[in-house]
């Protein structure tokens, strides 16, 4: 429902009627875009195009005529006057000397050039009294270009003084960390600066270049070699004709040395010679295809009395007498190719049809080549060092995956959890160690022995394992004929010697004379003998009390 006041009557309620005339009721738009952007406005006018008789201004000017009601009412602030002080990071802001200098770099590996110049930019910072020295960066110069030296205070001294601009001019060495910088000119703001200071400044120099980047510019010369004869009517001719040679270099009086198939191709084009070599599958060599690139191979010499060191430099024709050419090469023949001696023995098809053409041989038999047979090395096993055990240790002399040594399945199935356990004594000049004793056990599925020593209270030793598992060599024993102790050796009152300490057998289980009157034809009599003895009082005393 629209409704609008009276003629000459307020906006209030009660004073105002509905026409009931109106028909339009739509609002008017109020979100807009500008340039793309969203914003909201006022609208115009009212629901159905009438007349707005509410305030029309936007928040943002309310806000604003609210703020400014004391300054209409008093007058604007009076703001304090401004001090004459002036802070240096303010006075100079951005406000850089930049000078133009200079190193020398030493460059001691290269015959191309002995030193390298590098142009580099000093810039002063007035606003902090602080430096840096930026590089320019010059695309593909392969060196570590741009900020050489960070923005700070740099040293002068060592007395802990800082470079100041006053120190600076045109025409003199400056030292940063050990390395020495000639300023050769400066920017105009930075020689209008040092001059309003009263700096007399030295005439500038000129900017020194890199000898060697001058000479990369240089158009590089091009030599052409005269031709005695027509050479592209050799290509025209000959283009793609190869001749193929099978051949043999034998290396053999040299280390590791072997007889090798290669394959030379004489290009008929251009006079050039490549060696290839034949790769085969799993000869254990890497297939590097190539041997001698495709060149023109000089046959001989010219003789020079004076010494140059010619390998350095190109080959061309007034240092060679003479190339090799097809008539060089031939079957059942000899080559020498830069120092290496091919043997020929074969050759293609195409091959035999040239030299038949051209030259009238007809001789291409081939050669059977044989090959050395090998020389057997003798196996020289080196001296046991002490670690592991002799057999398991040997395995490493044999193959680069040793294997573990083969073990007596059978005996180990009879054998399992037998074992004949000793008391022994610690043979030792010290008293404490004499008294420690020690339970000895000797396992019967692999011939290994173990110690261990009971703990004893109070005794200030600890107990425990004192020997793994392992076959104990006697003494006087080789690497070549290593002997180990067996049950037969283990008798009362028996010294045994283990990795350099002495036991003393003082006393054994009854299992081990049961076990070695059961098997009596195993063991010698004076071993068994030595058992009873020493288990014959005990039995008495047994039956004794049996009664």
């Amino acid at each position: 429902m629209s409704s609008e006041p009276g003629l000459g009557l307020p906006f209030l309620p009660g004073c105002a009627f509905r026409d009931p005339m109106k028909k339009s009721f739509h609002r008017s738009q109020t979100l807009g875009y500008k340039n793309g952007f969203a914003f909201s406005r006022l609208p115009t006018v009212g629901i159905g195009g009438e007349r707005l008789y509410v305030n029309q201004l936007s928040q943002a000017e309310l806000d604003e005529l609210s703020n400014m009601r004391p300054t209409l009412t008093y007058g604007q602030a009076k703001q304090a006057p401004p001090s004459g002080f002036v802070p240096a990071h303010v006075a100079f802001d951005k406000k850089i000397l930049k000078f133009d200098a200079y190193f020398q770099e030493d460059v001691p590996l290269s015959a191309e050039e002995h030193y390298r110049i590098r142009q580099v930019g000093i810039y002063y910072y007035l606003e902090d009294d602080s430096m840096s020295v930026i590089e320019p960066v010059v695309q593909n110069s392969g060196l570590l270009q741009g900020k050489l030296v960070r923005r700070h205070r740099v040293p002068k001294n060592d007395r802990g003084d800082h470079y100041h601009w006053k120190d600076l001019n045109r025409g003199m060495n400056i030292t940063m960390y050990g390395r020495t910088y000639r300023i050769v000119d400066c920017d105009p703001f930075t020689q209008v600066f040092l001059e309003s200071q009263g700096i007399e400044l030295n005439p500038p120099e000129k900017m020194i270049f890199d000898p060697y980047t001058e000479l990369r510019r240089m158009p590089v010369r091009k030599y052409v070699t005269p031709s005695d004869f027509d050479q592209l009517k050799q290509f025209l001719t000959y283009d793609k004709q190869v001749l193929r040679f099978y051949a043999t270099w034998d290396d053999t009086d040299s280390m590791f040395g072997e007889n090798r198939p290669y394959i030379i191709h004489y290009y008929l084009a251009d006079d050039t010679v490549e060696v290839r070599e034949v790769y085969k599958q799993n000869d254990g060599r890497d297939p590097f295809p190539i041997l001698i690139k495709r060149q023109r191979l000089p046959k001989t010499f010219v003789d020079k009395k004076k010494t140059f060191p010619s390998c350095v430099l190109e080959i061309s024709d007034q240092e060679v007498l003479e190339w090799y050419t097809a008539k060089d090469f031939a079957v059942g023949k000899s080559t020498t190719l830069l120092g290496r001696t091919f043997f020929i023995y074969d050759c293609d098809e195409f091959t035999r049809n040239f030299y038949r053409d051209k030259f009238g041989i007809t001789d291409f038999q081939p050669v059977e080549i044989k090959k050395k047979p090998l020389e057997e090395v003798p196996q020289v096993i080196p001296p046991y060092n002490g670690f592991g055990i002799l057999e398991d240790s040997l395995q490493n002399c044999f193959s680069l995956l040793p294997k573990p040594p083969r073990k007596d399945i059978i005996k180990m199935l009879e054998n399992h959890h037998k074992v004949l356990r000793y008391q022994v004594a610690l043979e030792s000049p010290n008293p404490e160690d004499r008294k420690r004793r020690f339970i000895l056990s000797y396992f019967l599925s692999n011939d290994t022995i173990s110690i261990y020593e009971p703990p004893v209270r109070n005794s200030g030793i600890i107990g425990g394992k004192y020997l793994g598992k392992t076959r104990v060599a006697k003494p006087g024993s080789t690497t070549e004929n290593a002997t180990y102790y067996e049950p037969s050796d283990l008798t009362i009152g028996s010294t045994i010697e283990v990795f350099g300490h002495r036991f003393v057998i003082t006393d054994a289980d009854e299992y081990v004379l049961n076990y070695m009157e059961s098997n009596a034809e195993s063991f010698p009599a004076a071993t068994l003998q030595s058992l009873r003895d020493h288990f014959r009082p005990r039995q008495v005393v047994k039956e004794a009390g049996n009664r």
